[in-house]
């Protein structure tokens, strides 16, 4: 695991050289955005600690494996905290992945291996979870959601952009990185949703697979303007 401290009230941590989950912090300990992959808990944890905090409330950009891999041991050790997920996504969460009427009609990609965590919130568009806005950015899946944090203009984005080798869409990713184009359940929507990202304008962009990104707005916009 490497841990960068963005600043201080921000840290990236990053397992397997390509996975991100990030902790924020809140006037009562972090936030905790992504589970990464299994078996990382007690290192997340420790990472929190280490910044002097304890992590109060979980929030998720979606439920792919690699972003909620060890959600079920953080819950174990950390007891009751707040677990927060889109209400799109949360069925997801649980293995359903049934599509509704008005959704493109074909199979979510990836893997969704589920969680025995139950959520204690399912987000809507536009709501405020702690200091977080949370986007509706459907596309990498049908419940993705992104945040922006309204203090500094920092934008989580989870799998609706990448920044392996500078910023990219997820639905054209570097040749030597396919994976997240191939996860990506619709990609006309997944391009919509990022150029809707431009609307926020965001200072910087934390990313679940790359580095972060400190021109936010000027790399969107040479990516979707």
């Amino acid at each position: 695991m490497k841990l960068t401290c963005i600043h201080k009230d921000l840290a990236q941590l990053t397992f397997l050289g390509i996975s991100n989950c990030y902790l924020v912090r809140e006037s009562d300990g972090f936030t905790l955005v992504d589970c990464t992959i299994s078996g990382q808990a007690a290192k997340i944890i420790q990472s929190a600690q280490e910044l002097g905090g304890s992590i109060r409330r979980i929030l998720l950009t979606h439920a792919h494996l690699d972003h909620i891999g060890s959600l079920d041991q953080l819950h174990a050790q950390l007891g009751p905290v707040d677990v927060a997920i889109s209400q799109r996504e949360a069925p997801f969460l649980h293995k359903d992945l049934s599509l509704r009427p008005d959704e493109p009609q074909h199979k979510p990609k990836g893997s969704f291996p589920g969680a025995k965590t139950r959520p204690t919130h399912t987000l809507t568009d536009g709501e405020l979870f702690g200091s977080l806005r949370c986007i509706f950015t459907p596309g990498h899946t049908p419940g993705h959601f992104c945040f922006l944090d309204e203090r500094d203009g920092t934008l989580f984005a989870g799998d609706a952009l990448m920044s392996v080798g500078g910023l990219h869409l997820v639905t054209a990713p570097p040749w030597y990185f396919p994976l997240p184009k191939g996860g990506t359940w619709d990609c006309p929507l997944a391009d919509a949703s990022a150029k809707r990202l431009l609307d926020y304008k965001p200072k910087s962009i934390a990313t679940g697979h790359g580095r972060f990104i400190t021109n936010g707005l000027q790399a969107l916009a040479r990516l979707v303007g």
